[in-house]
């Protein structure tokens, strides 16, 4: 258990980045911490890396590094996004208590996230008959993810370029209202199901378990605010009304077209 005490001393190291802004605990910090965590769990168990696990580790931590540096660059250069970012809610100083749970909290998230890919390869080194198409599968499930989000992101960019003030509605914004949330959710989805095939202890499927149920939370939490916020912007416009009423929100196909009623999502 020594290599989960390290991992979640990293994932505290980096994610204290919301120290700086409070904010950052979940976006900056995030994306910093999964890249900190898949070359630590590719380096912990450097002698039972496969192929697969390695492209995996490799997904996980340009995932992070890009979603850290697109934040911080939409920060720098998007007013509206900064307008978002820096709401009073945010800036509001928080008391010390709170900011440790929240850091706590975030640290042992980022951990579970991680931990699927650590699992496999920690119980590979010990001889169990583990399955290399479950992470094959997983590594390649996470890759078209991080693709999705990165093809959804250029293409909400590109369009608010042409029209600022307009909602997004092309490209893969056409299938579903949150193609980025969707594309994050595969990824971890990916990462997720290597456990199917790594002969997981009990508290192994609930350490990932937990990881990967929260950081789907977060992704429907981030959804409704989204949905709140175009709302309140776009509500009257019967082009939008029309687009969010046969477009789902965050899950291509699946007929969920809101969930701003769900408060239990509000994060």
């Amino acid at each position: 258990m020594s290599y989960l005490w390290i991992l979640l001393a990293i994932s505290f190291a980096v994610s204290a980045v919301g120290w700086i802004y409070f904010i950052y605990f979940f976006s900056v910090g995030y994306g910093l911490a999964i890249s900190a965590l898949s070359v630590a769990a590719a380096v912990i168990f450097w002698d039972s890396l496969t192929l697969p696990a390695a492209i995996l580790c490799g997904v996980l931590f340009v995932y992070g590094l890009r979603l850290s540096m697109f934040l911080l660059l939409r920060e720098k250069r998007s007013a509206s996004y900064k307008k978002i970012l820096y709401q009073p809610d945010n800036t509001q100083k928080k008391p010390v208590f709170v900011m440790m749970m929240i850091w706590i909290a975030c640290a042992l998230l980022y951990v579970g996230q991680v931990s699927p890919v650590t699992f496999h390869l920690l119980n590979l080194g010990k001889g169990l008959p583990v399955s290399e198409g479950w992470m094959w599968a997983g590594a390649i499930v996470a890759a078209i993810g991080v693709v999705i989000e990165m093809v959804a992101d250029a293409q909400k960019s590109a369009a608010k370029k042409v029209n600022a003030r307009r909602y997004v509605d092309t490209g893969l914004y056409r299938i579903v209202r949150c193609p980025n949330y969707f594309g994050e959710v595969l990824m971890w989805t990916g990462s997720f199901i290597i456990c199917f095939g790594s002969c997981c202890t009990v508290g192994q499927w609930v350490i990932a378990s937990l990881g990967y149920a929260g950081i789907v939370y977060v992704m429907f939490s981030g959804a409704r605010r989204l949905e709140l916020r175009q709302t309140e912007t776009y509500g009257s416009d019967p082009a939008f009304q029309a687009y969010i009423k046969k477009t789902p929100l965050i899950i291509p196909f699946v007929p969920i077209y809101s969930v701003a009623k769900h408060s239990w999502l509000k994060g």
